[in-house]
């Protein structure tokens, strides 16, 4: 199974240099290439991403306030670790609000969403199909995301944005197991069923339970001490 994308050692450009510098950052946090608890080491990140430590500091403060990285005082920055009662505690409110996502777009999506949302999950399926998960969850995320930005509720929109981003890399570890890999798969094509039926409290229960499901098999990794959160 192919888990990481390569890491290019590439100059990075542009107005927005911190947010790509951030987007690399957030990658592997999510991969675990950057374990839970680990110190960001200024340094050798600067010299692995091949910019200045203004671009990457700024990096550091958006993943902070995303919830992936912890500023220390007078100690720099570490990613973000959860406990056990944490985790628990986050996936059933993400649970939630994942729930009353798929509700209110079931019956507010439009038919251009609808389509961008399909269109997503046939590239999904083919990166299950070659046991890419690192593109797999990329394009996993934008799936949830769009079901989100469907819901048309910017209160809601901003709460997932900022309980989510605490589970991203839980969320990518989830899938480790073949057998719960492919149950998530068969989950997210009953997702877009329901979502082109426009069945609100069907899309609800399902997307709850998603969630539920991945909480469990991501504690189970916990227990056998195969992932750290």
């Amino acid at each position: 199974m192919n888990k990481t994308l390569p890491d290019n050692v590439v100059p990075l450009a542009g107005q927005v240099l911190h947010q790509q510098v951030a987007q690399r950052l957030r990658q592997r946090i999510v991969e675990g290439r950057l374990a839970p608890g680990a110190k960001l080491n200024e340094r050798e990140l600067c010299e692995q991403l091949n910019v200045s430590r203004t671009p990457l500091r700024e990096a550091i403060r958006m993943l902070a306030a995303e919830g992936l990285v912890e500023l220390l005082p007078n100690r720099g920055a570490a990613v973000l670790q959860l406990s056990e009662r944490d985790v628990a505690d986050t996936f059933e409110v993400i649970a939630g609000l994942e729930g009353q996502s798929g509700e209110l777009a079931a019956t507010r999506i439009t038919e251009t969403q609808l389509a961008e949302i399909r269109a997503l999950h046939y590239e999904m399926l083919a990166a299950h199909l070659r046991r890419d998960l690192s593109t797999y969850y990329r394009l996993n995320a934008q799936i949830h995301t769009a079901i989100n930005a469907a819901a048309g509720n910017a209160v809601l929109t901003r709460t997932y944005g900022q309980v989510n981003a605490r589970l991203q890399a839980l969320r990518f570890r989830s899938n480790f197991d073949e057998r719960k890999w492919a149950r998530a798969v068969d989950e997210h094509e009953r997702m877009v069923a329901l979502l082109a039926a426009r069945d609100g409290a069907g899309l609800r229960a399902l997307m709850v339970q998603h969630v539920l499901n991945k909480r469990d098999a991501v504690l189970e990794l916990m227990r056998a001490g195969e992932v750290s959160a």
